[in-house]
């Protein structure tokens, strides 16, 4: 009786924990979409309510950490259990990553609005950061109902985010060079869109912990990158 109350403590902190993972990541879901369409439509007051609501990403990965500790100090998990644990904080550090990058897509969109605009790029970063969201809600879907495979699809995925980006950086190379007065517009779409590819790594990350959370091994082959350009972007 002892042992049965212990693993249904221990499944009911597990059911708090994966309450607030969901919860991260639709808010992280809804950060994504909303920051791409603020560019494209030049909305500021959604940009800044992408900025206010990383706040509360923020908290709840604070949140998660301290309910993971919790769990880890109280219950001693072990095997299987353990890496659930562990797998959750590392998704939720992917979350709060890809919640920063949104927040960035926002907080250049108010400069932006007062510079010229570049023909056909607010729609291809809008599609981008569109795959990108969709990917995360399938790597979501795939922690839920623990499926290795889905989760693999979404790994697969993130080869064609790259290539979204290899294709607009090298538009961009070509509006600077007929165009100088195009080069600080083009310098700030090219950091979104390096933000919205690391979403995209990010996304990938969370996948690899749902094989590693259903296999108990993470993939040994190497993440094929489409990305050639090395550049930073910002992360805050």
């Amino acid at each position: 009786m002892q042992d049965q109350h212990i693993t249904s403590a221990y499944d009911r902190d597990l059911e708090t924990i994966q309450a607030l993972i969901m919860k991260m990541g639709g808010l992280v879901e809804a950060g994504i979409s909303d920051s791409a369409r603020a560019l494209d439509t030049k909305d500021l007051e959604l940009a800044d309510k992408v900025r206010a609501a990383d706040k509360a990403i923020d908290a709840l990965e604070e949140q998660v950490n301290e309910e993971t500790a919790r769990v880890i100090a109280l219950r001693a998990p072990m095997g299987t259990d353990l890496r659930t644990v562990l797998s959750v904080m590392k998704i939720a550090g992917n979350l709060e990553r890809v919640g920063d990058y949104a927040k960035n897509l926002a907080k250049r969109t108010a400069v932006l609005v007062h510079m010229p605009e570049i023909d056909g790029a607010n729609g291809a970063i809008r599609r981008m950061a569109k795959e990108v969201e969709l990917m995360l809600k399938d790597a979501l879907d795939a922690y839920i109902q623990r499926d290795a495979d889905k989760a693999l699809d979404v790994r697969a995925r993130d080869h064609d985010v790259d290539q979204m980006y290899n294709a607009l950086f090298r538009e961009f190379l070509t509006f600077m060079m007929e165009d100088p007065r195009n080069i600080t517009a083009c310098m700030h779409l090219h950091f979104i869109a390096k933000n919205i590819e690391r979403m995209g790594d990010h996304v990938t990350s969370i996948a690899e912990q749902v094989i590693y959370l259903v296999n108990g091994e993470l993939p040994d082959d190497p993440r094929e990158k489409g990305s050639y350009v090395n550049t930073t972007a910002d992360a805050k």
